[in-house]
């Protein structure tokens, strides 16, 4: 249970574009090797924006699980699976919102950002204030302790964290609760229960962060343990009861270097992008009309590549020897700008095609990719119900 396990999530937005590849999905496929990795689609979160227009999001689901298993996410490796059919993470987010102060909800710096970005839609909803707390039950409820996240994400982390420990500290009180843990630390045996004994000293006593990491790694790699002994052992290290929602952890992804065919991000709001499953001859085009370095306007004008979008696509696709041709044939008007793009071009097709062909296969299956998300759904289900049993036990309300 306490082993690494990774949750990431993505709003259905329809078919993919490069920006998600480089700025998501390659990272997916890399963890999925690393960890126990989750990946969902965030359908309910789609509706904090799009609550009076969701008939698209279904469509959009399916059109997006397809590009995340072409991109080469493994349903065998890592569990796919939508939201909104594990149940238990609405019944998570309301008893969560009944224990978190309103005041937490308003300082997430998304809230205020995004309703002045998003001026022209309503905003002033229960559900768009407490997606953030919707967003720490779909980690909480899978007790992921690894969350992959750029930069700007780390507050909506650090808020599931401060959630987790309130919900630990008022409910994981169980009565005789001291006498359980002192009796599971016995379990550990000699040499083992002493030096829980002495990192859990130095942690409580002079603060020493490392102690408390060596003695949850002491007891991740603990076998004899029963689940709830071990997360009394958890809860006991720090002091507070038994833990019962898992402290999620950031694990923070590199900003993605992909540019739009404008200079700018890519993004669908500023139409430029390349999407996965765009046409060869698209694609071309597109690379092909991008513009340039405005200092050239004919064949002969030197041009220089830091004022040329084309360039920032080099440094994602190029190696030196191309980006060394360019920088030199650009500044001397050795080479024109249509010859400057064919490296990209040939790149970005190259690293399309496989993707391409995956996506093929699967769009003409798909009863495949739906078999995919029910085994995915019922997997995470599984893993809900058990947290929520936890839950409903810790908060008096399982009624055995």
């Amino acid at each position: 249970m306490y082993a690494d396990r990774v949750l990431s999530g993505m709003r259905p937005t329809g078919s993919l574009h490069l920006g998600h590849y480089h700025g998501v999905l390659k990272n997916w496929t890399k963890l999925q090797h690393e960890y126990e990795c989750l990946f969902f689609v965030a359908d309910w979160h789609a509706l904090t924006t799009h609550y009076d227009n969701p008939l698209g999001i279904e469509q959009a689901t399916w059109e997006m699980v397809i590009d995340w298993l072409a991109a080469g996410v493994d349903p065998s490796k890592a569990t796919l699976f939508i939201q909104s059919q594990v149940i238990e993470h609405a019944e998570l987010h309301l008893l969560l919102s009944m224990m978190t102060p309103l005041g937490w909800l308003e300082r997430v710096p998304t809230y205020k950002d995004q309703q002045e970005k998003l001026t022209e839609k309503d905003l002033s909803t229960y559900g768009f204030l407490g997606y953030p707390l919707l967003q720490s039950a779909d980690i909480l409820i899978y007790r992921a302790n690894q969350v992959p996240v750029g930069e700007d994400q780390v507050p909506h982390i650090e808020f599931s964290r401060e959630i987790a420990r309130r919900f630990n500290h008022l409910y994981g009180k169980e009565p005789g609760y001291e006498e359980k843990a002192e009796a599971a630390v016995k379990k550990l045996g000699g040499k083992k229960a002493k030096l829980y004994q002495e990192l859990r000293t130095r942690y409580q006593q002079e603060g020493v962060e490392e102690a408390l990491e060596s003695a949850h790694a002491l007891l991740g790699e603990t076998q004899n343990l029963s689940l709830g002994d071990k997360e009394r052992l958890y809860g006991y290290l720090e002091g507070g009861g038994k833990m019962i929602l898992t402290e999620p952890q950031a694990l923070l992804t590199a900003a993605s270097r992909m540019p739009g065919l404008d200079g700018q991000k890519m993004s669908k709001s500023y139409n430029n992008t390349i999407s996965l499953r765009e046409e060869p001859d698209a694609v071309s085009k597109k690379i092909r009309t991008m513009p340039t370095d405005p200092a050239r306007v004919r064949r002969t004008d030197a041009g220089s590549p830091d004022r040329c979008p084309v360039w920032q696509l080099h440094q994602v696709y190029s190696g030196d020897d191309v980006r060394g041709w360019v920088m030199q044939g650009c500044t001397t008007a050795g080479i024109g700008c249509i010859e400057c793009k064919q490296p990209v071009i040939d790149a970005v097709l190259k690293e399309l095609a496989p993707i391409q062909e995956r996506a093929r296969a699967y769009t003409e299956e798909p009863d495949t990719v739906k078999n995919i998300i029910d085994d995915g759904c019922e997997k995470a289900r599984d893993l809900a119900r058990e947290t929520m049993r936890d839950v409903r036990e810790a908060m008096g309300l399982s009624y055995g």
